[in-house]
Parts: C-alpha cells; sequence; structure tokens
C-alpha cells in the first residue's frame, strides 16, 4: 500500500508541535509494510504538478489512501482530489478552535469562525484521527459529519537517548543552576504563560522555557510583555537545536496548559524521567494519574505547594521520573504505527468491494 501522509506549510511548521507529530506519524509508519509518500503532487511539488495538470491532465501522485494533517487550501485540493476518485481519505485533527485561541495575536477573535469551517472541514473525511478522547468530544461537538478516531500522538523514545549527557552543557550555557522549573515548546498564553511567570516571581527556584517565540507584530502582548522583561529567576531561551538539552538542564517540568488535544513535550519529560506537574484539565484525566506519574494542580497556591514539595523531596521526584517513564512507553512509537497500519489497511479493504 502506498498512502500519502501529508503536512500542508511543513517547512514553516518544522519547530511546532503539529509538524513533530507528523515527523513521530512517518516514524511509527517506516516500521510497517506502508510505503509513505509526503507529497501529493505530481512531481513532488505544486509548481510541478500544476505543469502535469496542463500537459498530462492530472496534478496529483498515484497513492491508495490519503492523510492529511493541516487544514488549508492545499489540504482541500487533496481531499477533494480523494473524494473524486474514490481515494480513502483521513484528516487529523490537530487544530480545534479551542486550542486555537490564545496562540497569536488575534487568534481568540478567530476562533469562532475556525470552528464553523472545521465543522465543514472535517466532515469530508472518511475517517478524522485525534490525539484524544477529549478531542473527539470537542471537535464532536461542532458538529462533525464523520467518524472521529483517538490515536496517541505517541513519543519517540529514540530521539531522546543521552539527554542526561546534555546537562552541563544546557545548564551551562543558559546560566541554570539548583532545582530547575522548566517547560518546552512554542511560548503561548495559552500554554500557561502568565502562571509560569508569576510563579517564577513568587518563587526562588530557577525558571527556564526552551522554544521560540513571535517578536513580530503577529505576537500577543502578553507573550511580549513576558519576554521582553521577564522575571530575574526566568530564562527565556528561544529555539533550541537539540531538544534533549531542554529535558537534561530541568528538573521538574511545569506545564500549566489551559487547553491542549495531548501535549507531545509532557511525554517526552516523562519519557525522561522528569517530576512532571500539569493543570487539572480534563484531556491529561486520559492519561496521567496524579501521585503516580505526575501531580496536577488547579490554583497558583497549588502550583507553589507543588513545587515546594518536589523541592524537599527528591524521593518524590524520583518516584514520579520513574512511573512517569513507563506512562510514556506505553505511547512508543512502535504502537502507534500498528495501529496507524491497521487503521489504513482497514479502509482501503472497504474501498475495493
Amino acid at each position: 500500500m502506498q498512502a500519502l501522509n501529508y503536512l500542508e506549510l511543513a517547512g514553516k511548521l518544522d519547530r511546532s508541535g503539529i509538524g513533530t507529530a507528523v515527523e513521530q506519524q512517518r516514524r511509527a509508519l517506516a516500521e510497517t509494510d506502508v510505503d509513505v509518500r509526503t507529497s501529493p503532487w505530481a512531481g513532488g511539488d505544486p509548481v510541478s504538478g500544476l505543469r502535469r495538470a496542463v500537459t498530462d491532465g492530472d496534478a496529483f501522485a498515484d497513492f491508495d489512501l490519503a492523510h492529511c494533517n493541516m487544514i488549508g487550501p492545499g489540504t482541500v485540493a487533496v481531499a477533494r482530489y480523494a473524494r473524486r476518485n474514490g481515494v480513502p481519505l483521513v484528516l487529523h485533527s490537530h487544530v480545534t478552535s479551542e486550542d486555537f485561541a490564545e496562540s497569536f495575536r488575534g487568534s481568540t477573535y478567530l476562533a469562532d469562525p475556525l470552528q464553523r469551517y472545521l465543522q465543514w472541514f472535517y466532515s469530508l473525511a472518511d475517517l478524522v484521527l485525534c490525539p484524544s478522547e477529549y478531542t473527539r468530544r470537542t471537535i464532536g461537538s461542532y458538529p462533525v459529519d464523520a467518524p472521529i478516531r483517538p490515536i496517541s500522538n505517541g513519543v519517540d523514545l529514540d530521539s531522546l537517548e543521552g539527554y542526561e549527557d546534555c546537562r552541563q552543557e544546557y545548564r551551562d550555557r543558559f546560566d541554570l543552576e539548583g532545582m530547575v522549573v522548566f517547560s518546552v515548546g512554542n511560548v503561548f498564553e495559552r500554554k500557561g504563560l502568565t502562571t509560569f511567570c508569576r510563579l517564577a516571581q513568587e518563587t526562588d527556584y530557577e525558571f527556564a522555557w526552551f522554544g521560540p517565540y513571535d517578536t513580530g507584530p503577529q505576537a500577543s502582548q502578553t507573550v511580549r510583555e513576558w519576554t521582553q522583561d521577564p522575571p530575574e529567576n526566568l530564562t527565556f531561551t528561544g529555539w533550541i537545536d537539540d531538544k534533549r538539552g531542554a529535558f537534561g538542564a530541568g528538573d521538574v517540568y511545569l506545564f500549566p496548559t489551559k487547553a491542549e488535544n495531548q501535549g507531545i513535550a509532557v511525554l517526552e519529560a516523562m519519557a525522561c524521567r522528569k517530576a512532571v506537574v500539569l493543570r487539572d484539565i480534563p484531556v491529561f484525566e486520559e492519561f496521567y494519574t496524579h501521585g503516580e506519574d505526575c501531580l496536577k494542580c488547579e490554583t497558583r497556591a497549588e502550583f507553589r505547594d507543588a513545587l515546594a514539595e518536589l523541592a524537599a523531596n527528591p524521593d518524590l521526584r524520583e518516584r514520579l521520573g520513574e512511573n512517569a517513564r513507563e506512562t510514556a512507553e506505553e505511547h512508543a512509537l512502535g504502537r502507534v504505527g500498528q495501529e496507524l497500519k491497521g487503521i489504513y489497511h482497514d479502509l482501503v479493504d472497504d474501498t475495493t468491494y
């Protein structure tokens, strides 16, 4: 079987959670009998596809199934091609109106019209995949007229090997010492930026946020204010080339996000045996258990108490970290690849009769 695994605007999304999720899908499928192509266009790119359309009458390459991971016009073109030609269409819901809000300047105002668009768009699919049961309920409520199935984004355990060896280099680079409270990923208010910064102001620990942030006109005012004038004990590192450095340098992974579909970086922190502190939101109920593989908090006071408890009790940090590693292993890419393979074969087989 040849399956299209398509990420529109891949070059602009390579530093995003969506880009990571798609890269992991492809790594997972590489261990199966599915032959993956990443471009839908004949000739490998849109310009070549247009040339083929003029000369041969078809802009699209051949594939048995289309699995698309974004929501833009290129993806809509692929979806329409698939529907016209009886090619099974899988749309992966990495984007909801709920997690789009508070991501960049103006995004909150666009959340409602985005929801109406997503209702139409996801309804084109033969199957919608999403990272969690929470996301399934969310997009199902729009409503979406297509079957919806949760599948974990997974975690690439191999990509994190050697994180311990990066510890001193990255602590020296960013002048970090003692118990370092950290986060990893794009700096958005939705991901709990203000709570993270307030906790830095209210405690004496070192804080670090490893990840890029916007400074241009698209940046939200909140992101601009915090990154330009952070608390003295908080470092915004910007983009780092090796994520293992972040997980090696940090000690307690703090993620006070307001909305999430799963959270790949949480699984990565757990894979690195870090103590994890999360905001107690519905999606995390599916995957993580308070007191076993993480601590969950609702208020800033609870977050402060959790950090104090972890600072005073290294044994608790170690126990949570070991349990967290077991949780991460349940989301290994081998399992994700086998599940995707089964989904693809079922959809293709259904269209051959």
